[in-house]
């Protein structure tokens, strides 16, 4: 087991399952500057640590995420007027960085959502493939709240996971969803007790990077793009990343202990 901690993030590794602490508990885990660029540092050496198959996201404390940090807005405003669409810009593509590198991870991620997820909070979330629940959490894209819109993915992952009309109402109303609602609207794959939360989440991540990591990175990448493509184009790329996976030793050794078997 490896461990690496940082002011705000801590990222511990254990039978080949980074979990990702967002550890900024008396602030509800909001994201400030330096936290995203810790997160981005630790989320950029799970994607290429080849001793990491999976990824766990969760927060420490009551909350996962309340979203961005408040008082990183307030002393946006006190920018001369001149230069706060450019930074809001330059503060985008960061923010974009970081939701993009938990979206493409070639490995499978898992929010274990330990309690409130509001805003960029709610999206990060959205962006693993897959979220577990605890009793406690919470979901709400409260952006319109303060005069926003979701800009950490949240109008393109929202969508997808409950409908356009209740990605919507969601929106527009920024009202927070509890657990139970969350799963049966699809926005949560699992709920589980606050106890179990984070032992469920890794098991599950640990299942599901059982096989080739080859095979998994190349399927992810088609899946992520199915709902843009047409039928052809997801064809095409299959091919191509199957003429890969034909080449890859994943392939070769299971093959061959499938033949070895069957003499």
């Amino acid at each position: 087991m490896s461990s690496s901690t940082s002011s705000t993030i801590d990222m511990t590794i254990d039978s080949h399952i980074a979990t990702i602490t967002l550890n900024r508990p008396e602030k509800r885990n909001a994201i400030s500057d330096d936290m995203r660029t810790q997160l981005i540092e630790a989320l950029t050496r799970a994607s290429t640590d080849p001793t990491v198959r999976a990824v766990v996201l969760t927060g420490n404390g009551k909350g996962f995420c309340a979203g961005g940090d408040v008082s990183g807005m307030a002393q946006r405003m006190e920018a001369p007027a001149g230069e706060v669409a450019f930074n809001g810009w330059s503060r985008q593509q960061r923010v974009h960085h970081t939701v993009n590198l938990l979206y493409s991870m070639p490995k499978p991620t898992i929010a274990a959502v330990n309690g409130a997820a509001a805003g960029l909070g709610a999206d990060m979330a959205l962006s693993c493939d897959f979220i577990v629940a605890s009793e406690e959490a919470s979901f709400a894209w409260s952006y319109i709240r303060r005069g926003l819109i979701p800009d950490g993915g949240g109008m393109y992952f929202l969508p997808r996971r409950v409908g356009l009309a209740r990605a919507k109402e969601l929106t527009f109303s920024g009202r927070k969803v509890e657990a139970a609602e969350a799963l049966a609207l699809g926005i949560a794959d699992r709920v589980c007790s606050a106890g179990d939360l984070l032992a469920h989440s890794q098991a599950w991540a640990a299942e599901l990077s059982l096989g080739s990591p080859t095979a998994l990175a190349l399927g992810k990448s088609i899946l992520n793009q199915s709902y843009e493509l047409s039928a052809q184009q997801v064809f095409a790329q299959g091919s191509q990343a199957q003429a890969v996976c034909y080449t890859s030793q994943e392939h070769r050794d299971a093959v061959l202990a499938f033949l070895n078997k069957s003499r």
